[in-house]
């Protein structure tokens, strides 16, 4: 015999039973999102460094030296692409960090910068002597030296600035000052690295990779920070 009654409570059951696990699901996800986004990064760079200890050139490589050679090089962009490159440059970000850590009042903070930019880099230099990957050469319109995986330039800047971020998210009270700053820094990351592969030393892998790599390290070392530096603050 059809009982509406009974069919009706189940299924008002189902439905809050279904609401229930929608709302674990989110709250795990929110949870453990930085160990997702570590997860994916990580496992996306090993796919990269995968290929490239095989020695294989990716379509994706291919694909975007066809498309600055054929659409975006110009006696116009060439000469913004040499200037934007250069804020990833070992020379302006060791200014750089000397003089956030003269003006910084809390030295915990500076050093940590300081310790930021010295891990990355020493790492970025371990990764390219085991993958050992040449820098392309069908067209440089800078010379570069060493081996191109992952892009050092891609890579400590994203640590960098990508911490610089952090801190400023973090300690920037006046919410328009941070967030105009963190939106220029992320735009200033991702310019770093298109303007390695505009100038020809580094493929789209290499760039991609960095980046991908940089931010698993990122958010072990603020988590690291945090705990055994900045734990007072």
């Amino acid at each position: 015999m059809y009982d509406g009654n009974k069919i009706k409570t189940e299924f008002i059951k189902s439905s809050g039973d279904n609401l229930k696990m929608k709302e674990k699901s989110k709250e795990f996800i929110i949870k453990n999102l930085k160990w997702i986004i570590l997860f994916i990064c990580l496992i996306g760079f090993l796919a990269l460094a995968e290929d490239v200890f095989h020695k294989e050139i990716m379509k994706g490589d291919i694909i975007g030296y066809k498309i600055i050679s054929t659409f975006l090089i110009s006696d116009f962009t060439t000469p913004i692409a040499k200037f934007i490159t250069n804020f990833g440059g070992a020379i302006f970000l060791i200014i750089l960090t000397i003089t956030l850590f003269i003006l910084i009042k809390n030295k915990k903070i500076g050093l940590s910068i300081i310790l930021n930019l010295i891990v990355i880099t020493g790492l970025n230099q371990i990764l390219k002597y085991i993958l050992q990957r040449p820098r392309p050469t069908e067209y440089r319109l800078i010379e570069e030296t060493g081996f191109s995986f992952p892009s050092g330039h891609s890579m400590v800047s994203m640590a960098f600035y990508g911490y610089l971020i952090y801190l400023i998210y973090k300690y920037v009270k006046n919410k328009d000052l941070k967030w105009i700053s963190i939106v220029l820094l992320s735009i200033l990351i991702c310019s770093i690295g298109i303007s390695r592969i505009y100038l020809g030393v580094h493929y789209t892998s290499d760039v991609l990779g960095g980046f991908l790599i940089s931010l698993s390290y990122l958010i072990v070392y603020t988590l690291i920070v945090n705990r055994y530096l900045l734990e007072d603050i």
